[in-house]
């Protein structure tokens, strides 16, 4: 299928003019064809010196399908074991890209194109999108996640100006990284329900619209999972454009709120390895056990407004203490204490919280509940419990506690602090 942006870059009622940075959206079977020609005589072809980054098992998988574009560019293969987008990556490709480099192709997936849109924007060089696999939803975002100094943090990066996901390619990707594009799909109920619930307290601005599309989305994947963990390339296209419209709906938005909020902060928590260590686990896998564990919170929130036994609390909990002692680490703690200043809690009234519980409530309840999801990870074989990702249960009352703190993104899990629940202790 082609996608045509220019439906999504228009005046929508929320009082908008999206606008999006994408120009040309091809998921279908011989999308590098259609690549390989938009370089020589379409689009693409003004630029004469493109630069191609891959790691050594996208490579493997594309070299000979992508023959004549890969004898067009400057190729840089990076090592795939052990690749993190971090400073060293970020080395690796300024020092070996040529000074005329005008176009940067990003030939992988979730690593290459935090490392590709990073080196773009930094450079100012548009680049192209070539998912080798439906496994993350940052293809056409305008974050990198980058990991500097031990801090997770996102980036302003550069959107591509092209995507071309080849069927041919991504829908015969490891069972699991495709599991794992269906699990960041997924993350995406709780980015919905914190962005409702923080327009009802706060009136941050919403946009209805893009939140049905994302809905409309996760109900057509939801109804074809085991098609796609089977392979069956149209199934894996409508995962696809799942995982590519989560990014686009970040730029109509205007901000990352439709895709990332308390789902993603557990997962930066983790990968800063302060209350754990390393996990062998793709971004994925992390998402899905993080949105059970803050699923479940939620519910258990809106259970006890429904009981009567939540109250708003005149201040918040102060865990300054504990906040210390787990980033005591002079790098990352400075890094978190300026990420936590000014307090967000602060733009919350402790009255209108408490007007508005009800509501919360009613958002919750309108997300799925705990075993509908459980059986829906699955059945697309996705991770969903902290032991598949090599944490315990003892770390998932801290991993709670914490993660509100490596962001000053308001959700639920932080306006939790504002919250007291009767006959339970913080």
């Amino acid at each position: 299928m082609r996608v045509d942006t220019d439906d999504f870059a228009r005046p929508c009622r929320c009082g908008k003019t999206h606008q999006t940075d994408v120009k040309e959206i091809f998921i279908e079977e011989g999308a590098v064809e259609k690549l390989e020609e938009a370089m020589s005589e379409g689009f693409l072809k003004q630029y004469i010196s493109p630069l191609l980054i891959c790691d050594t098992n996208t490579c493997q998988v594309t070299e000979e399908k992508m023959e004549d574009i890969y004898d067009r560019c400057q190729v840089l293969v990076l090592d795939a074991d052990d690749l993190q987008a971090d400073q060293h990556a970020v080395e690796i490709v300024e020092n070996y890209m040529d000074e005329d480099i005008d176009l940067i192709l990003a030939v992988g997936a979730g690593t290459i194109h935090d490392i590709s849109r990073y080196i773009a924007f930094q450079y100012k060089i548009p680049f192209i999108s070539v998912p080798t696999a439906a496994s993350v939803e940052g293809f056409v975002s305008t974050i990198a996640a980058m990991n500097w100094n031990g801090m997770k943090t996102t980036v302003q990066a550069q959107p591509p100006i092209a995507v071309f996901a080849d069927t041919g390619i991504f829908a015969h990707a490891p069972e699991r990284l495709t599991a794992s594009g269906v699990s960041n799909l997924l993350g995406k109920y709780i980015c919905l329900a914190d962005w409702k619930i923080e327009h009802i307290i706060t009136g941050e601005y919403i946009c209805e619209e893009i939140i049905e599309l994302e809905e409309k989305i996760l109900k057509t994947v939801r109804s074809c999972l085991k098609d796609i963990a089977e392979g069956d390339e149209p199934a894996c296209e409508k995962l696809m454009y799942g995982l590519i419209f989560s990014g686009l709906a970040a730029q109509m938005a205007g901000s990352s709120r439709p895709s990332f909020s308390a789902e993603h902060h557990l997962l930066h928590l983790w990968e800063m390895e302060v209350i754990n260590d390393r996990l062998e686990a793709l971004h994925g896998e992390k998402i899905s056990v993080a949105t059970m564990l803050v699923l479940q919170k939620y519910k258990h929130i809106a259970a006890v407004i429904r009981e009567g036994r939540c109250r708003v609390r005149s201040c918040p909990q102060d865990e300054s203490i504990l906040i210390k002692k787990t980033f005591g680490n002079k790098d990352i703690f400075g890094k978190i204490n300026k990420e936590n200043q000014p307090d967000p809690l602060e733009e919350i009234n402790p009255a209108r919280l408490e007007e508005c519980l009800t509501e919360i409530a009613d958002v919750i309840d309108e997300l799925p509940q705990e075993e509908e999801l459980l059986q829906a990870m699955k059945k697309a074989g996705c991770k969903y419990s902290v032991y598949d990702i090599g944490l315990t249960d003892e770390i998932i009352s801290l991993s709670l506690k914490l993660a509100p703190y490596v962001s000053r993104r308001l959700s639920l899990l932080r306006i939790g602090k504002m919250l007291e629940i009767e006959g339970e202790s913080v």
